[in-house]
């Protein structure tokens, strides 16, 4: 088991590179599943759920090649071979393997998702879709089994405003005869993202980015070639670091659209952030005003940033609060923090912290990929060193973050808690 060791208050300066978006390419890569003949995906992230789902692709008989960013994936030889256990355990969007695998198939075995836990999420309105579309949906034994004769579009209004349930409606739907709208879908980029691919693979899909997806059915997808979008929480996560402990850094492949609600709550904070065409640059920040957040769907402010910027909120002057209306359970990061100094509080769905607290290093515990993240940030701010558990969370979501970090002149290292626990005996 290894643990992140990181030795704080080293300033931060220089540039740091966003990676291709976590969340598209978890979606983007069972796509490809849809398609007769060869896609070409570029600046993948290389993170751990991107080859757990190669795995998955090789599984069911793909071709997949994986190098410098770029996947190569041949899906003609795929067949429609049950996954009910195993890989698909180990994240959660591998339940996009359901929308892609019906779509192609017309009957899919998938075992229910695993990933982070945050609380209750559940699949009930990916499911109203693919029934909606004519499949019969059940659950056995632990595995969701999907069985249609064949799919036919159908008008689905969304209860939730869920990116997963849209983006995996969009994947069974595109082969799918006649039209298909989905109301109250989500708007986020990723969701974009997906509906370029595609479209560029032969789709027919107009709205993407809206409320109100239209599909209309078509009989082939074809190979294409795509590039995927940065990572807006990657940048996100940067930027609230070069605000916690940097002495002028730039966030460079960034879409400043992306991250608008974060730059607008840094600024309330008393953070300048510098926006140019596809970078970011924070200056040395001096001092930070107390703000409150409240998580929302696209273009709100986002679930996925709440932990890392709850850092910031422990050095601001007063009291700041975050409330979470997506997950739940996303505030385990609060007892690691007041581990290492910080006075923080949770009451149900909201967190209350009061700053300006010194944070001092501890031995602590990422519960999820964000928390983890945050847990980073926390620790290149803290007097002494910190020790991270679990860091096979930050690992899914953040590629090399350790050779970026260290870039910036951050100390930080990656270790083997045997070489730890040597150390210490000595």
């Amino acid at each position: 088991m290894d643990v992140y060791k990181i030795q704080g208050q080293k300033r931060l300066q220089g540039t740091i590179k966003v990676s291709g978006a976590k969340n598209s390419a978890v979606a983007l890569i069972p796509a490809s599943i849809l398609a007769n003949s060869k896609v070409t995906i570029e600046g993948l992230p290389e993170i751990l759920d991107v080859w757990t789902l190669k795995s998955l692709l090789e599984e069911i008989g793909g071709q997949v090649s994986f190098e410098d960013g770029t996947m190569s994936i041949d899906p003609t030889a795929m067949i429609d071979m049950p996954l009910p256990n195993g890989n698909v355990k180990k994240l959660r969007a591998s339940y996009y393997l359901m929308g892609a695998m019906l779509g192609r198939f017309k009957k899919a075995v998938i075992g229910l998702p695993g990933g982070c836990y945050l609380g209750p999420r559940p699949i009930d309105q990916h499911i109203k879709g693919f029934e909606a579309l004519g499949a019969k949906v059940t659950n056995e034994h632990g595995a969701i089994y999907l069985r249609a004769d064949e799919l036919r579009g159908a008008k689905i209004y969304l209860d939730v405003s869920s990116v997963g349930a849209t983006i995996n409606i969009m994947l069974a739907a595109v082969l799918a005869k006649g039209q298909t709208i989905i109301e109250n879908a989500a708007k986020e980029p990723e969701i974009i993202d997906v509906a370029t691919l595609l479209t560029s693979m032969g789709a027919s899909i107009k709205g993407a980015g809206t409320n109100v997806i239209r599909i209309d059915g078509v009989e082939e997808l074809h190979g294409t070639e795509h590039t995927i979008i940065p990572d807006r929480i990657e940048a996100g996560t940067y930027m609230i670091m070069a605000a916690a402990i940097g002495d002028g850094v730039t966030i460079d492949n960034v879409i400043p659209l992306h991250v608008e609600p974060l730059t607008a709550k840094l600024r309330e904070m008393g953070v300048e952030v510098q926006e140019l065409e596809e970078k970011i640059h924070i200056p040395k920040v001096e001092s930070m005003k107390p703000v409150d957040i409240k998580t929302l769907v696209y273009p709100g402010f986002p679930t996925d940033l709440q932990q890392p910027f709850s850092v910031l909120q422990t050095q601001a002057i007063g009291t700041s609060v975050v409330t979470d209306t997506i997950y739940t359970a996303r505030f385990k990061h609060i007892a690691e923090f007041n581990s290492m100094g910080a006075k923080g509080k949770v009451e149900g769905r909201t967190s209350i912290i009061n700053g300006p607290t010194p944070l001092t290093g501890a031995t602590v515990v990422a519960s999820d990929l964000r928390a983890g993240a945050a847990l980073v940030i926390a620790g290149l701010l803290a007097k002494g060193e910190t020790e991270i558990h679990d860091i096979y969370h930050i690992e899914r979501g953040y590629s090399n973050i350790i050779e970026k970090l260290k870039k910036l002149g951050a100390g930080i290292d990656r270790v083997s808690l045997s070489e730890v626990v040597t150390k210490e005996e000595k």
